[in-house]
């Protein structure tokens, strides 16, 4: 099965490699394979497979890495669908469309 993907470069995930204590937790429990190891650290090897889900970040004991979950431009897209408004997820420059 093909691995399912989210949009294209519109994840919020960072990863700060300084902070990383290679303890593998991200690579654990995150549920796309987003995150890798790499010299005893991680690396982010797969982003847009990312469904921004938080997991890395609340098992990472050192704080390396920052998402912000529950939000992006597919959760926009969809709560417009829904709420039949026009998308909106605050990454355009004026805040009121999706991308």
């Amino acid at each position: 099965m093909k691995p399912l993907l989210y949009l294209s470069d519109v994840v919020t995930l960072a990863l700060d490699p300084a902070l990383c204590n290679g303890c593998r937790m991200c690579t654990v429990v995150c549920p796309h394979d987003v995150i890798a190891m790499a010299d005893k650290r991680a690396q982010i090897i797969h982003r847009d497979r990312c469904m921004e889900c938080g997991a890395c970040e609340m098992n990472c004991p050192t704080g390396a890495l920052k998402v912000t979950s529950g939000v992006g431009c597919a959760a926009g897209i969809i709560t417009g669908y829904i709420n039949k408004t026009e998308p909106t997820c605050g990454c355009s420059s004026s805040g009121s469309a999706c991308c």
